[in-house]
Parts: structure tokens; C-alpha cells; sequence
């Protein structure tokens, strides 16, 4: 076993959960693939959970950082006011806001995920007035104590260490056989329900730690209207689901819909830096001068690095380029659902946020850990780990993405028997 991993198993706490899926130690990366400390290379269909959707060390958002650093430009500077935060404000308005018709007030929350839903369910139930928060089952919104009571994974939940008040958990689309959205509209007109009205209902509109779930856009737009019905906020956490992982910037574009908050990380920096945004329409931002706020909201690498990612958005030429492998992922997926039976798999998802989730158990953990020893990095997901999922970078080029999904079929096909013949 490698000195390095030694030292990470000796000195690091037990909680760590990656390294073991992924045991080696790795030392570069560079777009859509990784080397370990041995030199072997692997295909990235992992992607930092999604903080990496344009891969790694992005030459473009390396330039401007290093130009960024080398002339001192400010690093830290939590909200006063920067160069590098004028420049990523106008040009997300520039960008992505104008051209979609969307007007929003950008608050910058902290720097993680957990960050900028614990702003949201804060600022939601500041503008009400009222309490409760309406999560669905499956939901995965992040660690903290806020972020924990509206999601849906109880072993996640058991380490709060005090109870998760103030959410109520109602059916996402597709989970029951019946209409869930008549369900969670009953329990709002019956006032013998138990069922407070709401300040807000959080949803991702495909839920990744959830198990790889995609919302019909039919159901997103009845749960809009249920919001504007009863005079609730809606907020989309976006996430892991956003800035272009399901196909446009934002994952609900197709569903029609302008939430009253919008939840953003990951891949927003484009680098894999830490920034999070909370986007509010303008008539909800009633905060109180420094009523939210945190140590690092102002990390100026991520705000160069990220005003440089938006450079894809420009035109509409790079969500043509997703949309077309998309449909080479998904294809994919249904024909080994279709050579495989064995595996008894059903393809979930949406655009380069997909998988397989197999009823056979612990088939899914095999098919990743077969994958690493390939060369391949993939990751599973569902409560009970049933999904494995294809998270390549946005960008891949088309003949390495075939590579990737060559490995998935070799790992399945030495998992079952031979394919079926059609």
C-alpha cells in the first residue's frame, strides 16, 4: 500500500468516504482525466461530485487565475467590494440572466452548497413570516442543520444530534403510483392535515444523492403553480443539477418555470474553487445589512475563475454540443438495460446527469469498483447505493466519452452473462 495512503488512513477521521471507494493516491489531473502517484490513467466520469462540469485545470479560467494572482489581485475581502466581483456580477447578468429573462438579486452566502440553502430557508421564511419548509423524499440539500431538515437520507439526518423540526416531507414525482401533486394539494386545503401552509417548497428538479431522479417538467410546473396558488416561495436548488449538468445553465429552463430563489455551486467557480450564490428576486431581498453573512463569501479566485467559465455561455453552440452527447449517454444506457436483463436496470436521469439503478443488490457498487480497476472513476447514489451514475465533464471530447462508456459495458458484461443477441 502506498506511504501516502498510510498516512491519510493513520491521521485522517474515519468519516472520510471517497478514498475508499477511489484507494489511490492521486497527483494530477488535467480535462476529463486523472494519474495516480503510479502513473496510471483514468477517465474522470466523476467530475468532483459535479464541482468540475468543465473538467479539470480549464486552461481558459488557469490563464486568468494566474494572470489574477501573479498582479496580487485581492484574494479575501468577505463583501466589500472588488474588481474581480463586478466583473463576474456583470457578466452573469450579461450571460445568463438577460438572455434567459430572468431578474435576479445575487447573494453570495458562503462558499459551499449547504451555504446557499441555509440563505434560502432563511430568507423564505423571513419574507413570510411563516415557519415550516415542504422538502420531497429523496432530496439531498446538504449538512448543516438547516439543510439537513429538508433532506430526505435518514443516515445523513442521524448525525444532526437534535430533531429536524419545521419540514414536512412530501412525495416527489413518480415516487407513489398516484398523482403526487393532488396528494400534497389536499394536504394544503384540509385543515385537519397537520399540515401547516408553508414559507417554501424546496425541490431539485433531478435529484443526484436521491438516486438519479428527474422530475417530469409537467410536475415542476404544477408545483410552480401550487406555490403561486397558496402564496408559497419555490425554491429550486440547483445545485448539483445546474450550470448546464442536466443541459441548459439552469435545469428547470425546460419546465418553464422562474423560481422566487435559486440555490448555485458547484460548478459555478468552473474551477472546483468554493462559491455558492443565492439568486432572489428583486422584491424578497429584505435582508438587513450583514443579517446573513460569512468569513469567505468574497473568494476573488473563484469570481475570476467563474467570470472565465461563462465564456461557454456566450452562444448557445456548447448546450448543442451537451444536448448531442446526451443523447449518445442515454442511448447507451438503454441498450445495456436492453443486452443485460440480468441486471434488471432501469435508466434514470437527465442530459450528463444520468445512470443505471439495478434491483440486484450491491450490483451497482460492483460495476464502479470494476470500472476503477479499468481505469474508470464513477460513483454510485441512492439511499441504498443501487444507482451507478455517469457524471463526465460537460466538455469531454466524443471519442474519450465512448471510451468511458466502453469500460461501463466491459465491467457490466463481467458482472453478468453474455449480452442478449437482438
Amino acid at each position: 500500500m502506498s506511504k501516502n495512503i498510510d498516512i491519510i488512513n493513520h491521521h485522517e477521521s474515519v468519516v472520510r468516504s471517497y478514498v475508499r471507494n477511489f484507494p489511490t493516491v492521486f497527483t494530477k489531473a488535467k480535462k476529463h482525466k486523472m494519474w495516480d502517484e503510479d502513473g496510471k490513467e483514468y477517465l474522470d466520469f466523476f467530475s468532483g461530485a459535479g464541482a468540475l462540469n468543465y473538467g479539470h485545470n480549464d486552461d481558459h479560467m488557469k490563464e486568468k487565475l494566474i494572470e489574477y494572482i501573479t498582479s496580487d489581485g485581492i484574494t479575501h475581502s468577505l463583501d466589500m467590494a472588488s474588481t474581480a466581483k463586478a466583473d463576474f456580477l456583470q457578466k452573469f447578468d450579461d450571460v445568463i440572466l438577460k438572455p434567459r429573462d430572468l431578474d435576479y438579486k445575487v447573494m453570495f452566502p458562503g462558499p459551499t452548497g449547504t451555504n446557499t440553502v441555509e440563505s434560502a430557508l432563511k430568507l423564505a421564511r423571513k419574507v413570510t413570516g411563516r415557519t415550516d419548509i415542504i422538502s420531497f423524499t429523496g432530496g439531498f440539500h446538504g449538512m448543516t442543520i438547516g439543510s439537513l431538515s429538508v433532506t430526505g437520507n435518514s443516515m445523513k439526518r442521524q448525525g444532526a444530534g437534535i430533531p429536524l423540526q419545521n419540514t414536512v416531507t412530501m412525495a416527489y414525482d413518480n415516487y407513489v403510483d398516484h398523482d403526487t401533486v393532488v396528494y400534497l394539494e389536499r394536504f394544503l386545503e384540509d385543515s385537519g392535515s397537520g399540515v401547516a401552509i408553508p414559507a417554501a417548497m424546496i425541490v431539485e428538479t433531478v435529484q443526484g444523492e436521491g438516486g438519479i431522479n428527474a422530475a417530469r417538467f409537467e410536475w415542476l410546473k404544477q408545483i410552480e403553480e401550487i406555490c403561486r396558488r397558496w402564496g408559497i416561495l419555490l425554491i429550486i436548488d440547483d445545485v448539483q443539477a445546474g450550470i448546464g449538468r442536466t443541459g441548459s445553465f439552469f435545469s428547470f429552463e425546460a419546465a418553464g418555470i422562474k423560481p422566487d430563489i435559486i440555490c448555485l455551486s458547484k460548478s459555478l467557480s468552473g474551477y472546483g474553487l468554493p462559491l455558492a450564490v443565492t439568486l432572489i428576486k428583486p422584491e424578497l431581498d429584505i435582508w438587513k445589512p450583514g443579517e446573513h453573512n460569512g468569513t469567505f463569501r468574497g473568494n476573488n479566485h473563484a469570481f475570476v475563475t467563474a467570470t472565465a467559465a461563462l465564456d461557454y455561455w456566450k452562444d448557445d453552440s456548447f448546450e448543442k454540443e451537451i444536448h448531442e452527447k446526451s443523447e449518445i449517454i442515454y442511448n447507451f444506457l438503454e441498450k445495456i438495460v436492453s443486452d443485460y436483463p440480468e441486471i434488471k436496470g432501469e435508466v434514470r436521469g437527465r442530459g450528463f446527469m444520468v445512470g443505471i439503478a439495478s434491483e440486484v443488490e450491491g450490483l451497482a457498487e460492483k460495476v464502479t469498483a470494476r470500472c476503477f480497476e479499468l481505469g474508470l472513476i464513477m460513483e454510485t447514489a441512492g439511499p441504498n447505493d443501487e444507482v451507478f451514475k455517469l457524471f463526465p465533464p460537460l466538455n469531454i471530447p466524443k471519442d474519450e466519452l465512448q471510451k468511458g462508456l466502453d469500460i461501463i459495458e466491459q465491467s457490466v458484461k463481467g458482472l453478468v452473462k453474455d449480452p442478449v443477441t437482438n
